[in-house]
């Protein structure tokens, strides 16, 4: 039995296509997806709007076994959403402000578990009333806290980033976003020892798209991973998210980094062969159960 216990706090919303087809998503909401369909133990932490786009979302984790205690109904304010646009092949995003996601409380907090692995993103922490939230949970948190920086313009600044990673143990952002936050001439590697030197980090994780990823741990070495040349790719949306999940999977289970981040290239690069971020077949999931068994 697995006792490792993961809290993910962070929005969930739907990715809204011009077509009128919608897809659920949200990086917090990805991965505690995949850690579920993982057969490990998630707490969710969000909220939704009393819309039916909410009761689609509750009904959703409901039927794939997530638990719902950690989730927050808002009267007040419409479930997230984005609005994709896609001009010549290439997506671009609206994420709309004041959505439910932006006003969760420390209502949420009440009976929910003080230890743990603690993973957020950065978006949710765009609005004062999720940030207070996820600083009085920090506060009284005992466990390694995991931040997956998620830069969407015009929702961050360059500071505040830099203060929830001091909050953190681990980092993980893509090499686009390592730029945004260390700018300069300095190789990948020289910036990551860089942020982990100055924010004391257990290990920083580097994704690259389709050069796969680097990974610094507390003693300062390097791994990284090139996903195989011959990969299906129908989607890559949510790629990140199913990577951090695996990371999420190593910490807890103590897997050395080298093993850790080959099985999140791995995981990633099959989720990449689906369309959308989530996968609802079981046996999708239980390929990488039976294979990861130690």
């Amino acid at each position: 039995m697995h006792t490792a216990f993961f809290t993910i706090f962070g929005e969930v919303l739907f990715d809204n296509f011009q077509d009128g087809s919608r897809i659920l998503g949200g990086a917090p909401f990805n991965v505690a997806w995949h850690l579920q369909a993982l057969g490990r133990q998630a707490l969710f932490i969000s909220r939704v709007g009393e819309d039916d786009a909410g009761r689609e979302i509750l009904a959703t984790m409901q039927s794939v076994g997530m638990t719902r205690s950690g989730m927050q109904i808002d009267a007040a304010h419409p479930t997230g959403s984005v609005a994709i646009s896609i001009t010549d092949g290439q997506p671009s995003y609206r994420i709309l402000d004041r959505q439910a996601y932006d006003y969760i409380d420390t209502a949420a907090l009440q009976h929910g578990p003080k230890r743990g692995l603690l993973y957020h993103g950065s978006l949710a922490l765009r609005n004062q009333v999720s940030r207070q939230t996820l600083l009085a949970l920090q506060q009284t948190w005992n466990g390694p806290v995991f931040l997956d920086v998620n830069l969407r313009a015009p929702w961050w600044q360059a500071d505040e980033v830099l203060g929830w990673i001091a909050g953190a143990a681990w980092l993980k952002l893509n090499d686009e976003e390592l730029e945004l936050l260390v700018p300069g001439e300095q190789s990948i590697s020289n910036k990551m020892h860089l942020l982990q030197q100055t924010y004391q980090l257990s290990g920083v994780v580097v994704t690259r798209g389709s050069q796969g990823a680097m990974a610094l741990d507390s003693a300062g070495e390097i791994f990284s991973i090139a996903p195989d040349g011959n990969i299906d790719i129908v989607d890559t949306v949510g790629a990140g998210d199913a990577f951090a999940a695996v990371l999420l999977l190593g910490i807890a289970e103590n897997w050395p980094l080298a093993v850790t981040l080959k099985r999140a290239q791995d995981f990633a690069s099959a989720l990449v062969g689906r369309r959308g971020a989530t996968v609802a077949d079981p046996t999708f999931y239980q390929g990488f159960i039976d294979a990861w068994r130690e």
